[in-house]
C-alpha cells in the first residue's frame, strides 16, 4: 500500500505554490517522495520555500497567463530533472475588495467590473489551459502523467450570498460571479483533457476543496460551519492526502473525475 502512494522518483510542478493551499500541496508531494517545483510570481520566495520546507525541490518564477513563461519553466525542469510527472494547476484569483466602503456595491453582479471578470478568466481558466497545453504535451511524450486541476465547491454550487452578511444582517459584499464561473470551467476542462489524453496514459482530475479557515471573522466561520455536515471549515492541511492520492498510482484508474473534499458542504 505504501508503494501505491509513493511519489519517489517523480517530479511534480505546483503553480500558485506560495498560496495557502499551494504551500501545503508542495509539502504533501515532497513528503510522499517527489521532487517539487515551487512555481509562482516571486522567484526568490519560491526558492526560499523550496530550500526551507522541501526535501528535494526548486523554486521558479511562473506567469501562468504567459505561454513563453510556461515553456521556459518546462525547459528548465527538463534540464534539471529530465521529466515532469505531476502538474498541480493551483494558481487562481479570488477577488478581494479591500475597501469595505465600496465592496458591497462593487461586488454586486450589476456593478462587477469587466476588468476583474477578465483577470479571473485569464488566471483561473486560461492559466490552466496554457499550463496543461505545454506541460501536458511533455507528459504525452513521456507516455504518462497526472494533472490535478484545483477547482472549488463554488464550481459545483452557486455561492450562498447570505454567508457574506454581518451580525446585523447587512451584506458586506457579494461573492463575485467570476470565481464560480471559472471554477466550473475548470471542471469541464478536466473532463475534456481526460478524454483527449486518456490514450497517452495522461490522467487529468479535479480536486474541489471546500472553504479553508484563514483568519475570517468568527461570525463567518460559525455560519459556514453550520452549513457543513462535519461542522467546521477545512484546515489548510486537510487536502494533503487528496493531492498525494491523485498524483500517485493509488488513483491509477481515475481520470476525468472531480474529487470533492468539502466536509460535506455540497451534499445538502
Amino acid at each position: 500500500m505504501n508503494d501505491l502512494f509513493s511519489l519517489k522518483g517523480k517530479v511534480a510542478v505546483v503553480t500558485g505554490a506560495l498560496g495557502l493551499l499551494g504551500r501545503n500541496h508542495c509539502t504533501a508531494l515532497s513528503e510522499a517522495g517527489a521532487k517539487v517545483v515551487v512555481a509562482d510570481t516571486n522567484e526568490q520566495k519560491c526558492s526560499d520555500f523550496a530550500r526551507d520546507y522541501l526535501e528535494n525541490g526548486m523554486g521558479s518564477y511562473l506567469n501562468v497567463t504567459n505561454k513563453d513563461s510556461i515553456t521556459e519553466l518546462t525547459r528548465n525542469i527538463l534540464k534539471k530533472y529530465g521529466q515532469i510527472d505531476v502538474l498541480v494547476n493551483n494558481a487562481a484569483i479570488n477577488d478581494m475588495f479591500e475597501d469595505p466602503k465600496v465592496a458591497t456595491e462593487q461586488s454586486k453582479f450589476e456593478n462587477y467590473p469587466l476588468e476583474l471578470w477578465q483577470k479571473s478568466l485569464d488566471v483561473n481558466l486560461t492559466g490552466i489551459f496554457l499550463c496543461s497545453q505545454v506541460i501536458g504535451a511533455q507528459m504525452v511524450k513521456q507516455g504518462a502523467g497526472s494533472i490535478i486541476n484545483i477547482a472549488s465547491t463554488y464550481g459545483i454550487t452557486a455561492p450562498d450570498q447570505s454567508l457574506y452578511k454581518d451580525q446585523e444582517g447587512n451584506q458586506t459584499f457579494y461573492k463575485p460571479p467570476a470565481y464560480s464561473v471559472t471554477k466550473g470551467g475548470v471542471i469541464m476542462l478536466t473532463k475534456f483533457l481526460a478524454s483527449y489524453w486518456g490514450h497517452a496514459r495522461v490522467r487529468v482530475n479535479t480536486l474541489s476543496p471546500g472553504g479553508v479557515q484563514n483568519a475570517q471573522n468568527d461570525f463567518f466561520i460559525e455560519n459556514y460551519s453550520k452549513k457543513t455536515p462535519l461542522g467546521r471549515m477545512a484546515n489548510p492541511t486537510d487536502y494533503k492526502g487528496a493531492i498525494v492520492f491523485l498524483a500517485s498510482d493509488a488513483s491509477a484508474y481515475m481520470t476525468g473525475a472531480n474529487l470533492v473534499v468539502d466536509g460535506g458542504w455540497t451534499c445538502w
